[in-house]
């Protein structure tokens, strides 16, 4: 080695004459970490093709097309952010969106507290433990537009089994799907059949909660409501967060049930955004006005999204030692 060099702390040859500042912390990849990143590129490349085939050219093209003019069946006509200004100014958007937004409200906080039901359920110690998580489970493998047909039979103001069980209570039979007070109700309703799903996930994150924390807190003399709320809810806030997402996403998207049901009714009580969104695009042959209405939803989603993220920073404990 020759004397205008020196070795480094971490043990690499430097010059201490000629060499520039940006290349001495630069290190050069080995023959071996090349092909391990080839081959990492390689695995995921399937993922990156169909996130850019899927995701994000749609993306980009539903916004191309929200500045035009489009049927589907002519070439584009471009007008600007037209479409965007009639999004704001049409009175069936406003009821779209004040229809999802108090789905939203109530179905997503419902769902989350049945499904932590179910979970709590699902982790009871007892012999047919396997034989109850299948049958809380079983609801939420039936399709959404299946489920839908059913609920249609159930509310059935002559035989329904719904207006039946509330006949008992002297109420009288009504057609819960044709009265603008109630069909969305019906909606809240049977979302909750597929809790079994955020259920799972709830019970993943109680099996990993220590038993430790639980036989402390017995020595202590805490109850079992005490140790619910200071060791089980604040360890599953981590779930709660990702059950949270999920739940406000499908809210969000809401359309099977309001398409088959109600189609919208009664007196647009069902118009959830994604319906209006689809008959203006299917039914209307307005691709522009419809793309529009897909490039606001998913700028809502993503600020809603991060403020969720945001406020998830004071109620949400990662650290297994706390509570």
């Amino acid at each position: 080695m020759s004397t205008s060099q020196t070795l480094d702390a971490h043990g690499v040859e430097s010059g201490t004459g000629g060499s520039s500042p940006g290349r001495r912390g630069r290190t050069r990849m080995t023959g071996r970490q090349k092909k391990n990143l080839r081959t990492g590129l390689l695995f995921i490349s399937p993922w990156m093709i169909g996130v850019a085939v899927f995701v994000i050219y749609p993306l980009i093209y539903s916004f191309a097309i929200s500045l035009t003019q489009y049927s589907g069946m002519q070439t584009p006509t471009f007008i600007g952010l037209q479409n965007y200004v009639s999004a704001f100014t049409d009175p069936l958007v406003r009821t779209a969106v004040g229809n999802t937004l108090y789905y939203m409200l109530i179905a997503v906080p419902v769902g989350l507290v049945v499904a932590l039901l179910l979970a709590l359920a699902m982790n009871r110690n007892v012999r047919e433990v396997a034989l109850y998580r299948t049958l809380l489970y079983l609801p939420s493998l039936i399709p959404a537009f299946a489920m839908s047909f059913i609920f249609i039979v159930f509310v059935n103001p002559q035989f329904g089994i719904i207006n039946r069980f509330l006949s008992l209570f002297g109420a009288p039979d009504t057609n819960l799907l044709g009265e603008p007070s109630t069909a969305k109700l019906v909606m809240i309703l049977m979302a909750q059949l597929g809790a079994g799903n955020a259920a799972l996930i709830y019970l993943a994150g109680l099996r990993n909660i220590p038993a430790t924390l639980y036989e402390a807190a017995r020595v202590d003399g805490a109850g079992r409501m005490r140790q619910f709320l200071s060791i089980t809810l604040p360890l599953l806030t981590p779930t709660i967060l990702f059950n949270l997402i999920t739940g406000v996403s499908g809210a969000m998207m809401v359309f099977t049930e309001a398409y088959i049901m109600t189609n919208g009714g009664p007196d647009n009580a069902t118009l959830f955004y994604m319906l209006y969104l689809y008959r203006n695009a299917f039914s209307y042959g307005q691709l522009g006005f419809a793309s529009a209405l897909a490039v606001l939803l998913f700028l809502f989603g993503m600020v809603l999204a991060g403020l969720i993220f945001w406020l998830s920073r004071r109620f949400v404990n990662y650290d297994v030692s706390a509570g």
